[in-house]
């Protein structure tokens, strides 16, 4: 038996704002709408699906999504300026990366 990873769902509060926001940062297109309910953005190599759930995000993920981009600052300014937080940045040896919240909060990195 052998998993492949397809797809990374985010909980959110309305998967059809949220799947369109990560489609614009993503330059990617909404691959399929379940009736507003569950979104998927057709992001390669893994899509991206936004689940739709009562409740808000609550603590830190305890899973995410790491970017890498040549231009890490450049980068970090071009998701603030569409509407994501930046919410710290760390160095460990060589790495170093931005850790980054969407609009509805769920964080991610962005590294380069």
């Amino acid at each position: 038996m052998t998993l492949e990873p397809k797809m990374i769902t985010v909980d959110c509060a309305d998967p059809r704002e949220l799947a369109a926001w990560w489609a614009e940062v993503l330059d990617a297109k909404i691959a399929q709408d379940f009736g507003g309910e569950f979104v998927i953005v057709g992001a390669e190599p893994l899509a991206l699906g936004f689940q739709k759930v009562p409740e808000p995000r609550a603590g830190k993920n305890r899973l995410h999504v790491d970017y890498h981009t040549e231009d890490r600052q450049a980068e970090v300014r071009r998701l603030t300026a569409l509407g994501a937080t930046a919410v710290g940045e760390h160095s460990v040896g060589p790495l170093t990366w931005t850790v980054l919240q969407d609009p509805e909060g769920n964080e991610f990195c962005v590294a380069g």
